[in-house]
C-alpha cells in the first residue's frame, strides 16, 4: 500500500498544556469533537475517538510537549497503522503545534488533510475561545 505524509501547523490562544490536555483527556476531546472519544493517559495505553472511528495506542506522552499515537481509521486494512505526532510550543498568545501524520494511506490522504483541519483544528479554536 502506498502511503503519503501530512503535516500541518496551528496555532492556538492557550498553553501548550491546555492544547495537549484537550486532545489527551477524554471528556475535553469528546466536548470539542462532539463525539465519544476514550482516552488512556498512559504509554501503552488504548484510545479512540469519533465514535471510534479512529485509535490506536500512546506511544510517547510528555505532557505539554508531544504526543506520538498509532493511528488506525475504520475503514483502513486491518492492521494497517499510521503514526500521529503532536509537537507543542510555547509561542506569544500561545501554542504551536506542529503535527505529522505519517502511513497515512494514499487513497485516503486528501480527506484526512481537509479531516484534520474540519474535526480537530477549527473545533477546538471554537472550543478554547468558548473557555475565555
Amino acid at each position: 500500500m502506498k502511503t503519503k505524509t501530512i503535516k500541518q501547523t496551528v496555532a492556538f490562544n492557550v498553553s501548550p498544556q491546555e492544547v495537549y490536555d484537550a486532545l489527551m483527556d477524554s471528556k475535553k476531546h469528546s466536548t470539542f469533537t462532539g463525539a465519544k472519544a476514550v482516552i488512556s493517559k498512559n504509554v501503552g495505553g488504548k484510545y479512540y475517538a469519533y465514535d471510534g472511528y479512529h485509535g490506536g495506542v500512546n506511544l510517547e506522552l510528555k505532557p505539554g510537549e508531544k504526543i506520538v499515537q498509532s493511528w488506525h481509521a475504520q475503514n483502513w486494512e486491518k492492521g494497517h497503522f499510521a503514526k500521529a505526532t503532536f509537537r507543542f510550543s510555547k509561542i506569544k498568545g500561545g501554542t504551536r503545534l506542529v503535527f505529522t501524520h505519517s502511513g497515512v494511506p494514499e487513497s485516503d490522504h486528501q480527506a484526512i488533510i481537509k479531516g484534520w483541519k474540519e474535526y480537530y483544528w477549527n473545533p477546538m479554536k471554537e472550543y478554547f475561545g468558548k473557555k475565555k
